[in-house]
């Protein structure tokens, strides 16, 4: 299938001001793209690229006075299938994972594990390792948290989501990782498109989506497997754009100064 996706952003700002953005699709997912990948700038500015430590795309720009639009329309080509469900997969001793994958037990900003670990042990101890309890704490944090769309909160943590039991799909995200992180599951944070395919519509705006993975080993070997909190179903037409430990590793604009936000439309659509 294929599935056209872009976005149509905009900020207004009083003085030039330093931006990184983390608006491209993720390398690991470039093949995929069918058409020009470009991100256009009215008024034009120059814009430097590089790979960031976790291996996402950034650039570097800065925003001139006044309005700046930032553009991207492309179609990228996807299986079409629902994210993976392995329930044999089962979880590393800590001893056996790799170097790399370490820091995915760590707390990190917003996944502070060090105000939920005991809660996380008393909730999920006695699940079955492996699979079976990652689901067990997506099953927990879907119904713990209650979505909604205006209660956006930058600073929130996934303790704070624990308490708060409200927040967006970052928060779902935070608060799995950080219980599967005490629970000594690798864990990490995803975020990208994510359209209303295969599903029926939702009213809320059309936004970047978050999700998490975690490091189990299945019949192929050890690998990342996507879950989903907010959702607690598979999904088809994820297309990643960047990884990291939590949304602070992730996020679409990080600017150095203040700018206004004065435009944030999303497009994620299977065509036809």
């Amino acid at each position: 299938m294929k599935i056209r996706t872009g976005f149509n952003i905009a900020f207004e700002s009083a003085q030039p001001t330093p931006m990184i953005l983390m608006l491209s699709v993720h390398p690991s997912r470039m093949s995929d793209v069918l058409s020009p990948h470009v991100i256009g700038f009215d008024p034009p500015i120059p814009a430097h690229e590089y790979l960031d430590p976790f291996g996402n795309i950034c650039h570097r720009i800065v925003t001139p006075p006044g309005p700046l639009t930032i553009t991207a329309d492309f179609t990228v080509q996807d299986s079409g299938e629902p994210d993976l469900v392995v329930p044999e997969a089962r979880q590393i001793a800590v001893q056996d994972l790799p170097d790399d994958v370490l820091i995915y037990l760590l707390g990190s900003r917003y996944c502070d594990t060090d105000k939920l670990s005991q809660t996380a042990w008393s909730l999920f101890g006695n699940a079955p390792e492996g699979w079976a309890r990652v689901q067990a704490i997506v099953d927990y944090t879907h119904e713990r948290i209650r979505f909604d769309y205006l209660r956006a909160d930058p600073t929130r943590t996934a303790h704070d989501g624990f308490m708060q039991r409200e927040g967006v799909c970052r928060d779902f995200a935070h608060l799995a990782i950080a219980f599967c992180r005490c629970m000594n599951i690798p864990a990490r944070y995803a975020t990208g498109y994510l359209g209303d395919i295969g599903v029926p519509p939702v009213p809320d705006p059309m936004d970047f989506s978050a999700w998490f993975e975690v490091f189990l080993d299945g019949p192929e070997g050890p690998r990342w497997y996507t879950f989903d909190a907010r959702h607690n179903r598979p999904r088809i037409g994820r297309i990643v754009m960047a990884r990291g430990r939590d949304a602070t590793d992730c996020a679409i604009t990080t600017n150095f100064g203040y700018v206004h936000l004065a435009r944030f439309d999303v497009r994620t659509d299977e065509v036809a």
